[in-house]
């Protein structure tokens, strides 16, 4: 083997552990293939952090990440737990994380394939070949702005958050934007709200600055909060990388991963720290865990963009054509079942991927 990585599991809760198991079977295969090694090392997160430790992210969980090469998580939360408030939520287990771990962009591509083109909301010729990358700041913004607090009560009761960017946040996810434009069509759209607020302004004036000084081989142009979401439903294929701040990303985000008719088939990546987080977008779906039909396939292809920014971009390719290769061939999860596809369970799609991805390789 020439490498070995370490790599932190953080199963989670509802179906985290079935969908990580899958993409373990898979990683495991094509990494035996290509000549490297990976290393595992399980922990407890969300709920079943609190469960066992009474913390949804303990700090000895977040220290294994730290001194692992990537994390792969699976999905947390649930009904168990929704009587939780604030820190103990299983949901702010995740924010602690990524703030430990410094990832400051989210990135999520939506890839709509012919043969899924109909499960779009949207007419299937509308999506059909969709292929964009929304790369979203995730540890500023609003979420994340001081002060924050209620005051008065009654109808004089308000309350107010803080939408705040510095020049140097937003310099640095824009740098990451372009760079993975670089590698697709070459297309940033950054989207805000510079008509409206002052710090959308800043924004706007620190992309094109950051733009003229080291981008100005890749095409940019900007499209106001309100238009991007339309166009998100008129024409999602004009996209190429979408560039975006906390809010207008989660909005977006969210609206694109509904193109392709289901958020089973949604990787993400959370980056810019020395560890990367990689999950899917759907939740822990406690309704269906147990039962073998979860869509294990975003969480597959989260572990191809792990082995992206691992460097080994050969296995990860042949994870996402062993993808492509099963949903051609009808194979599908019940959240993605038509007439005439041929329903697997969580484990059966797990092995026709790995199958699937070994022959591309």
């Amino acid at each position: 083997m020439s490498k070995t990585y370490k790599i932190t599991l953080l199963p989670g809760d509802g179906i985290g552990p079935e969908v990580i198991a899958e993409s373990v079977k898979v990683l495991d295969a094509v990494s035996e293939k290509a000549g490297f090694a990976l290393e595992y090392t399980q922990q407890n997160a969300g709920g079943a952090a609190i469960d066992a430790h009474n913390d949804p992210m303990p700090d000895s969980v977040v220290e294994t990440c730290k001194a692992s090469d990537a994390v792969l998580l699976g999905a947390v939360g649930g009904p168990k737990w929704d009587a939780l408030t604030g820190a103990m939520r299983p949901e702010s287990g995740l924010l602690k994380i990524r703030k430990e771990l410094g990832a400051f962009a989210n990135l999520r591509p939506v890839t709509v394939p012919a043969s899924l083109a109909e499960n779009s909301p949207l007419r299937p010729e509308t999506v059909a070949g969709l292929d964009l990358f929304t790369v979203r700041e995730l540890t500023g913004g609003i979420y994340f702005g001081q002060p924050v607090g209620t005051e008065g009560e009654g109808d004089d009761k308000k309350a107010w958050n803080t939408m705040v960017y510095s020049v140097g946040e937003i310099k640095r996810v824009a740098r990451v934007a372009f760079e993975w434009a670089r590698k697709r069509r070459n297309k940033v759209t950054s989207v805000d709200k510079a008509n409206v607020l002052e710090v959308s302004r800043l924004w706007r004036d620190t992309v094109i600055e950051l733009h003229q000084a080291e981008y100005s081989d890749v095409e940019l142009d900007h499209l106001y909060i309100d238009n991007a979401a339309m166009q998100m439903v008129v024409n999602p294929r004009q996209f190429d990388v979408i560039l975006t701040g906390n809010i207008f990303g989660d909005i977006l985000s969210d609206a694109s991963a509904t193109l392709g008719g289901s958020l089973g088939l949604l990787p993400s990546a959370s980056v810019g720290g020395p560890v990367g987080i990689f999950e899917p977008v759907h939740g822990s779906a406690p309704d269906i865990a147990g039962q073998g039909k979860a869509n294990p396939i975003a969480m597959i292809l989260s572990a191809a963009m792990m082995l992206d920014t691992l460097g080994e971009e050969a296995a990860a390719n042949a994870i996402r054509a062993g993808v492509e290769k099963v949903l051609n061939d009808g194979y599908r999860s019940g959240d993605l079942w038509r007439e005439g596809n041929t329903l697997a369970s969580t484990t059966e799609l797990g092995d026709l991927v790995k199958e699937a991805a070994l022959a591309a390789m």
